[in-house]
């Protein structure tokens, strides 16, 4: 199914609900791409076992595929400054949820209690910030079906998988401030930014 191995499949078709898909996300340690930028498909994230939020996302959207869900994922993006941040997401009894691949202890996983796709997106504004505690989440895409590349094998491919982010960062987004309300926003407390600063995963010694 879909070219993936036996072993990929068994694996993937354990994550049969989103609370285990984000259980087995939380497992993959961070892609912190020593040698450089990467767009690893899922095939090569569960053979390396390393992902970051744009990875982990295609996994969370293949996985979800083989419970019979749609392969939806969501750009998130950030002030010019900020990086976007990407998540898969899903619907139960009418309400949409989320799986998140993140290092930090925030932006993860949201439960399916959200009516719309911009309720659900509003969760995260608070806690999308830089390093100096300013918000900078901006806006979001439409839900993407990850199905419209299955030609390019967005799953399985060996080469990086460029095209999905590349087509992510070029289709129309919804903005969620405006200018002046983005220079009203008030900053992170200390304690706050304290909390956001948790890691996961630590990067990997340089070698000398």
């Amino acid at each position: 199914m879909f070219n993936l191995t036996a072993r990929e499949l068994r694996t993937l078709r354990r994550l049969d609900t989103p609370a285990k898909v984000q259980d087995f996300l939380y497992t993959i340690p961070y892609n912190f791409e020593p040698e450089g930028d990467t767009c690893l498909s899922p095939r090569r994230v569960l053979r390396e076992k390393r992902a970051h939020c744009m990875e982990g996302a295609m996994v969370a959207a293949l996985a979800f595929r083989l419970q019979g869900r749609l392969p939806l994922v969501i750009d998130l993006e950030g002030a010019p400054a900020d990086c976007d941040h990407v998540i898969a997401v899903f619907k139960e009894r009418g309400k949409w949820g989320a799986v998140s691949s993140t290092n930090h202890s925030v932006l993860r996983f949201r439960d399916p209690v959200y009516k719309t796709v911009r309720e659900l997106v509003m969760s995260y504004f608070h806690e999308y910030t830089d390093h100096a505690g300013n918000k900078t989440l901006r806006a979001y895409s439409r839900p993407v079906n990850l199905a419209r590349f299955d030609a390019q094998h967005w799953m399985t491919h060996e080469e990086p998988v460029w095209f999905v982010p590349a087509y992510l960062a070029k289709i129309r987004h919804t903005k969620i401030v405006t200018g002046h309300e983005a220079d009203q926003l008030r900053s992170q407390e200390p304690i706050e930014l304290q909390a956001g600063e948790m890691v996961q995963w630590k990067p990997p010694r340089k070698r000398v």
